[in-house]
């Protein structure tokens, strides 16, 4: 399996926290950077080859594997934004760097510890264009909603308002390439609102609910509790 880690974004809401030296993906977890955990957490599947969508700050990110990367089980590439591509053009940027047909992707600012070998086969056992691992939820408004129908087809996405019970986008993807393609897109477009969105029309977007530990350290007050949470989680670190 491959996967590629979305660690371009600008972090301009938790910017407050932790400075303006480096990208959020970066931010210090209990001594350090989000993306080892991120990493450590990948290392527990059979991922191969990693692929790093870079852009703001990327030099932290890349100077920093330089002197870790060896420490975990994967090939690295790196996909570098040198403007602002939004997730559409990040994704299919990272996607040229990549060689086999179906890849897994994940946020950088996010944690979601689904089981990915099961997510794949899923995915493929569907012959999806694409999935999303979907996190049920309770009286939130962060998020937008997204509705199933029973064979896990995704049916809809809602706007971000408050709901009391649904299920949200959990930020982990695994795409078909040669049933999403891109290739006409321009540089620079949303992959929410140009590929998912018009996508479900087509029946071949999945979601999948996974009940697991879920957190985005997007926000100060959730990058405090992961400050808390992850010395307990990753226990053998």
């Amino acid at each position: 399996m491959e996967v590629i880690i979305l660690a371009g974004g600008l972090g301009t809401r938790l910017r407050s926290t932790i400075g303006n030296e480096i990208p959020k993906c970066m931010a210090p977890i209990a001594g350090k950077p989000f993306l080892w955990y991120i990493l450590k957490y990948l290392s527990n599947y059979r991922i191969d080859r990693i692929i790093l969508s870079v852009g703001y700050l990327r030099s932290v990110i890349i100077d920093w594997m330089d002197k870790v990367g060896s420490d975990f089980p994967f090939e690295y590439a790196y996909a570098a934004e040198t403007v602002p591509l939004g997730t559409g053009g990040g994704i299919k940027l990272a996607l040229s760097k990549t060689n086999g047909n179906d890849v897994c992707i994940l946020n950088g600012d996010t944690y979601f510890n689904i089981d990915l070998d099961k997510f794949y086969n899923q995915h493929t056992s569907c012959s999806a264009s694409v999935s999303i691992a979907l996190k049920p939820m309770e009286k939130f408004d962060r998020y937008g909603e997204v509705i199933t129908d029973p064979q896990n087809v995704i049916k809809e996405f809602h706007e971000k308002a408050y709901c009391e019970k649904g299920l949200i986008n959990g930020g982990v993807y695994m795409i078909n390439k040669s049933k999403t393609d891109m290739t006409e897109m321009p540089d620079n477009f949303s992959f929410e609102t140009e590929v998912l969105e018009p996508g479900i029309k087509s029946n071949n977007i999945y979601g999948f609910e996974y009940d697991r530990y879920f957190i985005d350290i997007g926000i100060p007050k959730d990058y405090s509790k992961a400050q808390a949470d992850f010395p307990l989680l990753f226990t053998d670190k």
